[in-house]
């Protein structure tokens, strides 16, 4: 019986409560597809650094990486300050742990929590693939006279042939592999952003020759929102940047029914990869048991398919729609109309 090791981080608020249903969603689906999994708990996260004033200990990246894949809540509490355990927890395990890749399914399981009127789930069936570890995120530039009337503040898109041949790389061999149409489309802003994005373009179309069965296709990043919201049928699979990867998944997220239901994974395709729920911790909500954790579900499926348990993986897919179709009617007036444990409990039982 094959056997796994996947390191846990429930995160701030409302994180351990999703996390703790989507181990409960694997703890039913292993058994029923026979492998084991040993989990280990690890304490990043908003509380560890108020008691100890450290974001990350120094073992964190040598013991994760001896992990098969990371099950992630959430990361964001009230009482820090943005951005130190974003930059200090979530982009430091992505760059350090060389998880090059976001990979964002955008699927709407039921028509009723889509905004767009009359798009069915067979209309709002994408992925973005978005480069994870270079372009604006890279922390790059600096402030010049900061404080005076003349100051500049500069921010250093940095992508490298390395960083974005990769990616593109990757985004083919997943268009080849799960691409419905076979389409992939390259998501940029060419007029504007010259020196960038000619090179995305140019390795586009120079990688792109090696895939002469996956249709090649082209669209400013603007262009891109608006058909989101027209026309969501005509993506397939799309590939970008960091920041335009950003903002578009999250138009992603909100025409396949809102943040509850997204979920991403941030891969490196030869170590270890993590997968998380797209929302954040929600901490109003903390101990109250109303949060819908189905991202954290989804996530939790996605994370068996990365480590090759897709009989697993679609089990979990399959049962979350369900349960979104046939019991929660009542999202389409944003009630969720059962208890997050009892979400839980409604897809292990349609397993």
């Amino acid at each position: 019986m094959k056997s796994y090791k996947i390191a846990v981080i429930g995160g701030d608020g409302t994180g351990p409560e999703v996390v703790r249903e989507g181990l409960k969603v694997m703890d039913a689906v292993s058994s029923q597809c026979g492998f084991k999994y040993e989990k280990t708990m690890f304490d990043f996260g908003g509380e560890r650094y108020l008691r100890t004033k450290e974001v990350l200990p120094e073992s964190a990246i040598s013991d994760l990486k001896k992990f098969d894949a990371i099950f992630l809540g959430a990361i964001g509490h009230p009482d820090v300050k943005p951005g130190i355990l974003e930059k200090g927890i979530l982009l430091k395990l992505r760059f350090d742990l060389d998880q090059y890749i976001n990979l964002r399914p955008v699927q709407l399981f039921d028509e009723r929590f889509c905004p767009i009127k009359g798009k069915k789930p067979a209309d709002v069936d994408f992925t973005v693939i978005r480069e994870n570890s270079e372009g604006l995120y890279k922390g790059l530039g600096e402030f010049q006279n900061k404080g005076t009337p003349e100051e500049v503040a500069i921010q250093i898109s940095y992508n490298t042939r390395k960083g974005v041949e990769r990616c593109i790389r990757y985004a083919f061999e997943y268009t080849r592999k799960f691409g419905k149409r076979k389409q992939l489309l390259l998501c940029g802003k060419t007029n504007v952003l010259t020196f960038a994005f000619d090179l995305w373009e140019r390795t586009f179309n120079e990688v792109g020759q090696e895939y002469p069965d996956v249709k090649k296709e082209y669209a400013h990043v603007d262009a891109t929102t608006m058909w989101f919201v027209k026309n969501p049928e005509w993506f397939d699979v799309i590939v970008t940047d960091n920041m335009f990867g950003d903002i578009i998944t999250d138009l992603g997220a909100m025409i396949q029914g809102g943040m509850g239901i997204a979920a991403g994974g941030n891969i490196n395709p030869n170590g270890v990869s993590m997968f998380e729920p797209i929302g954040g911790s929600a901490p109003k909500y903390t101990g109250l048991n109303v949060i819908n954790p189905l991202a954290a579900i989804s996530a939790a499926g996605m994370l068996l398919k990365q480590i090759g348990e897709t009989n697993a993986a679609e089990k979990i897919e399959k049962s979350v729609r369900t349960v979104v179709t046939t019991k929660m009617a009542d999202l389409a007036a944003k009630k969720m109309g059962y208890s997050t444990t009892e979400v839980g409990d409604l897809v292990v039982r349609n397993l």
